[in-house]
């Protein structure tokens, strides 16, 4: 089995490495060549695999859950937004309100004037945890044998050289890793005030929530691609659970 395998790897290696002389003859032994040792050839193959890597970016990922009851005479209504709780981030809560004011006017509706109430209350509120977690990641090697040095049937001497095991990697077990997992959400309610009674509160027509779950904590670069999720399909089917995908690189919405 040894000499069958040494055989099968020198007879790759000499077609690479030999060739023909002058008027077609073959030199009786090549020159030895220079051997890599097994760390480092499993260190520059490392190394090409997280430059490739690095070049892939991953699709930004949110899951979408909806209800809605909209009514069908919101074009042209006016809107404005309830006031948050919160009052300590009012400059991103803003921020916020202003990517869902540009979505909600690209569906006909316009903001109310400053100081006034529109027909339609819309409340904002974004939140973000994180959470460390372990996970089981399993273990390869991939190492390299030494062939011994080998003589052809033609009397050729090839020197030995290291090789890849004709096995490929082995299962060598799992190790823990702990990575910190960020859970971004924004949850968009929409409240009709047409037709509510005196003293009663107005009927809520559309709430979705967006959540992204991912290894980024920042929330403002996330925030725009949650509101264009709660926005894709508006209003969207009631009691809708969807996944909505964007390149990470353009930020265009991928088409399902």
């Amino acid at each position: 089995m040894t000499t069958s395998l040494t055989g099968f790897f020198y007879g790759l290696w000499s077609l690479r490495s030999s060739r023909p002389g002058p008027g077609g003859a073959v030199p009786a032994s090549s020159p030895p060549r220079r051997r890599l040792a097994p760390s480092i050839f499993s260190g520059l193959w490392v190394l090409s695999v997280a430059a490739l890597l690095s070049g892939c970016a991953s699709p930004i990922t949110t899951r979408v859950t909806s209800f809605n009851q909209w009514p069908a005479d919101t074009a042209g209504a006016t809107f404005s937004y309830i006031t948050p709780v919160d009052a300590t981030r009012e400059l991103e809560q803003a921020t916020y309100e202003g990517y869902v004011q540009a979505e909600l006017e690209k569906r006909g509706m316009r903001r109310a004037p400053g100081g006034q109430t529109g027909r339609l209350q819309v409340d904002v509120a974004a939140s973000r945890q994180s959470e460390d977690k372990t996970w089981l990641q399993p273990v390869y090697q991939d190492h390299l044998v030494f062939l011994p040095p080998y003589r052809d049937a033609a009397g050729r001497i090839f020197p030995g050289v290291w090789a890849p095991d004709p096995f490929g990697p082995r299962y060598v077990g799992d190790r823990p890793v702990q990575v910190t997992v960020f859970t971004h959400s924004l949850r968009l309610r929409v409240l009709d005030t047409l037709g509510t009674p005196a003293g009663k509160p107005p009927r809520t027509v559309f709430e979705s929530r967006a959540v992204y779950e991912g290894g980024s904590g920042d929330l403002p670069l996330l925030m725009p691609y949650l509101v264009r999720s709660v926005f894709d399909e508006f209003p969207g089917q009631n009691g809708q659970v969807r996944t909505v995908k964007f390149d990470g690189k353009t930020g265009e919405l991928l088409k399902k």
